[in-house]
């Protein structure tokens, strides 16, 4: 009967020790973004949980001092049967048998199954744990005390963890949300997409002027209905002399609403700076986080860029922020023009126009593009110089080769990424 009783008091301390290992793996393991959803659909067992991952290091101490109190309970117990049964040369086989029994079973099985299922198992022993904290407090909190000073005797200093999760850790959380087929691929460049607003600058994602479309508003009416109806855009810039003497912003609208008004009278007497709006200049250097707050607030949808010394640089618009972050729209009165096509040998042709932003989105790359915005200038950057057609280059593991130039601007180029680069060398000729 002793024999018996010894034996399943080991058994059941054997069993709370793996209890609380695995316990402490939970916590530690678990999601703290799921268990906080969980907290807020009115889960109490992850709010108790939230709550204690908030004390962490108090948690931890007092599941450590409980577990110790059990092993070396378990130990002691099995020593004692061991000397009875075996004399003092139980003690020996009593340290071997109950520390690969609490190896086993205490430590590493019940921690590999907290790793497995760490939110269904911390959720299970919430209220026990939540308890154990609770009894243990002052003594958890002297250790604690105890511990903290020992340290700052070593010159360890003690951080307060803020419990915020930071960017890089979204970022993390981000390439770890993998799935089967592109819709996985689109979700997380649009999530990398909208933690870039607030590094973006306008400067990296407008239409350059010599792509935007403008009107010298001494041109006749007939002519500037010619080339609004022509041009994609409902607001076209509107300049007087020079290029660079932008008086307004034209709405196709407001155009054509002030002739109707006219009626038959002449178009030619619409006065076009009346009906225009005023001009918006923001600097290139504005982030698209604080440009699309500056969009709802003034209810606009177009910005005209400026440099530093003031000079026009391009037009960003609200829809250019929202395709940063859904990726390209397309409607039926855009003109496609191609940019990037995939060749047969997987290697991609591009012009030089693209930005960088786009490729890394669309093939998921990972090219810089702190120093330069569009491919081309990627290539101007690093080779550091005006490269001519037919010259190769390898930068940051991809491999280019100029196929088109236009005076000192590269159009074409063919990059081929490290990983299809292995492909065909490998491929036969």
């Amino acid at each position: 009967m002793s024999l018996l009783f010894y034996c399943f008091t080991i058994f059941v301390l054997l069993l709370l020790s793996g209890l609380f290992s695995s316990s402490e793996t939970a916590i530690i393991a678990s999601s703290k973004a799921t268990l906080n959803h969980l907290a807020k659909k009115g889960d109490a067992r992850a709010s108790i949980i939230v709550r204690l991952r908030q004390n962490i290091g108090q948690l931890i101490s007092a599941i450590m001092i409980v577990n110790t109190l059990i092993n070396v309970a378990a130990s002691t117990i099995a020593t004692s049967l061991f000397i009875e049964i075996f004399g003092s040369t139980g003690v020996y086989y009593a340290t071997l048998m109950m520390g690969f029994l609490i190896i086993l079973y205490g430590e590493v099985l019940p921690k590999i199954y907290a790793v497995q299922h760490p939110e269904a198992l911390a959720r299970l022993v919430a209220y026990v744990l939540n308890l154990t904290m609770n009894l243990l407090a002052p003594l958890t909190q002297i250790i604690e005390f105890i511990a903290r000073s020992s340290l700052r005797i070593f010159g360890v200093k003690i951080k307060v963890a803020s419990g915020v999760t930071t960017t890089e850790e979204l970022r993390s959380l981000i390439e770890m949300h993998i799935g089967p087929g592109e819709d996985t691929v689109h979700e997380r460049a649009m999530l990398r997409s909208v933690l870039d607003l607030g590094v973006v600058e306008v400067g990296e994602i407008m239409t350059h002027r010599k792509n935007v479309k403008m009107i010298d508003i001494n041109q006749g009416i007939d002519k500037i209905i010619e080339d609004l109806l022509d041009s994609p855009y409902t607001r076209v810039p509107l300049w007087q002399g020079d290029p660079d003497n932008i008086i307004g912003v034209l709405h196709t609208k407001a155009l054509f609403r002030a002739i109707k008004e006219a009626g038959d009278s002449d178009p030619s007497k619409v006065d076009l700076k009346q009906i225009s709006n005023v001009p918006w200049f923001i600097p290139d250097t504005t982030a698209l986080l604080d440009q699309l707050q500056a969009f709802r607030q003034r209810r606009e949808h177009f910005a005209l860029v400026v440099d530093e010394y003031g000079s026009f640089m391009g037009v960003v618009t609200l829809e250019d922020i929202l395709e940063e972050i859904v990726g390209e729209i397309v409607d039926e009165h855009d003109i496609e023009i191609p940019g990037v096509r995939v060749a047969q040998d997987k290697s991609v042709l591009v012009m030089g126009t693209v930005t960088i932003r786009d490729l890394n989105r669309q093939f998921e790359w990972s090219l810089p593009d702190e120093e330069a915005s569009t491919i081309a200038g990627l290539v101007l950057h690093e080779t550091r110089q005006i490269p001519h057609v037919g010259q190769k280059f390898s930068i940051h593991g991809f491999n280019f080769e100029i196929l088109r130039r236009q005076r000192n601007q590269i159009t074409l180029l063919r990059v081929v990424p490290p990983i299809e680069e292995e492909q065909l060398t490998e491929s036969p000729q």
